[in-house]
This record gives structure tokens, sequence and C-alpha cells, in this order.
């Protein structure tokens, strides 16, 4: 039997607006512990990079959850796992073609630490070629010196490079400036260990798996430009005593 062609109709209407209407994925997102862009209080996520994410999700309408996790595990989540994002991210050409691209949501820089009075005589990267340098595993810059022939010894966790930096097991310790005064100031080395040398500057994004659809991407790209254009970063990174990069219009 034939079916009425108004019925017909219907249903292929029906199914036009029902494609059109699909729901974005629910996203996983994690995120190292690294004070002040990401951190727990109280038993929540938060922090600059965070609120920032946050703010992106509900502007989209998007339902996600957030996780505090070791970086590497982090980091290989992200690669592997299906609707899975991971911030704070450096964007390299490396990494291009391995994610999808949410930002930049701020700045950061790299780093070589050393010990108080020791002349290391180092004006550029290539300088540091002659001694061992400390980075915390998974870390891009470690990452990064190493595949540039750099003679890289890496850790688990960010407290053991400035302890090998003090007792000489290595000789300059890379990492942002951010989290190394802070590491610094916190332990009672800031008549031990300096900044010798920053010698780049790197954009960090969540980065989400490439099963992410391109069109949810644009549409968190674009949340963010309107709060950068808004002020609405800026006044984040202001909450958090946060002194970043010009919002990016």
């Amino acid at each position: 039997m034939k079916r009425p062609l108004h019925r017909v109709f219907f249903v292929l209407a029906g199914l036009a607006i029902a494609s059109s209407a699909v729901a974005h994925p629910h996203l996983y997102i994690k995120a190292e512990s690294s004070p002040p862009s990401a951190m727990m209080s109280e038993g929540q996520v938060i922090g600059f990079a965070t609120d920032k994410i946050r703010l992106i999700m509900e502007r989209v309408g998007v339902d996600y959850d957030i996780e505090i996790m070791p970086w590497k595990r982090a980091y290989m989540l992200a690669q592997t796992q299906v609707d899975t994002c991971v911030y704070s991210t450096t964007r390299v050409p490396e990494r291009e073609t391995m994610f999808q691209w949410i930002g930049p949501t701020h700045e950061n820089d790299w780093t070589l630490f050393g010990r108080t009075g020791r002349d290391y005589q180092i004006a550029r990267i290539e300088d540091a070629r002659r001694y061992r340098i400390g980075a915390y595993n998974g870390d891009v810059r470690g990452d990064t010196l190493l595949a540039q022939g750099f003679n890289v010894d890496t850790v688990p966790d960010k407290l053991s490079n400035p302890r090998k930096l003090l007792v000489e097991r290595i000789d300059l310790w890379v990492s942002s400036m951010r989290v190394g005064t802070s590491l610094i100031a916190e332990n009672g080395w800031s008549e031990q260990i300096v900044p010798v040398l920053t010698f780049k500057r790197t954009e960090l994004y969540l980065a989400c798996h490439k099963s992410v659809p391109d069109a949810l991407v644009d549409k968190m790209n674009a949340a963010l430009r309107t709060m950068n254009s808004e002020g609405v970063s800026a006044a984040i990174e202001r909450k958090y005593n946060y002194v970043g990069i010009p919002a990016r219009h």
C-alpha cells in the first residue's frame, strides 16, 4: 500500500529537524593542578583558565565535567579517549594535527632556573647545550629540548627538579616563571635558585580529541572571542590576581 504523500512529507520533515538538532557531546575535561590556572578548592576545580572554560561551556550549552589528574595521564586521555579535552596545553607545530584547539586562553613562558652565584654565561638557549637540564615528565619544554638534542633529565613531579638543582644533580631546571617562582618561594629557596633565561613564549589552549565536531569547536572559539571583547576574560584573570596577556578579539 502506498503511503499518502502528506504523511511521507511529514516523516521526511521530522527527520530533517532531528538531524539539525543533534545534541553536543558531553565533554570530559582534564587538567593538571597548576595554580592559579587550575586547582582544587573545597572539592571543586577552580582557577582563571578553569573559569574561562566553564563559561565557554555555559555559553555554548555543552554538558561537561572537569577532573584534576597528573599531566601525562590527562594529556594521554585527550589523545585517545573520545570527547575528552585537556588544558592548559601548549600549541606547538608538533601537536597541531593531534587535537582540536580552543583558545588561546592565556600565554606561558619557557624559563631556565639555576643556582644563585653560579656563572652560567647563557645569553640564548643554544648556550645551555653544555648543561644538564631538569624537566617535568611530559612537559612540552623538556620534550622539545630533548628532541633538539639537549641533555634533558625528566622527573615525575615538579618538586624533584629544584631539589636536584640544589644538590647539583642537574645544572639547570626548565619551567615557567610563574610555576618556578611559586615553588621556590613556597619552599624557602629564594636565596638559592634564580631565573637564568626566559627563552620562549607560547600560547595555551584547551586541546580536545579529534572526535569533537568542528562546528562545536568553532562555537567554543567564538564564545571565547566574545568573552575577550567584552572584558570578561580579563575580569576573570583579575579575580585570581593573574597578570595575563591582553585579550585577543
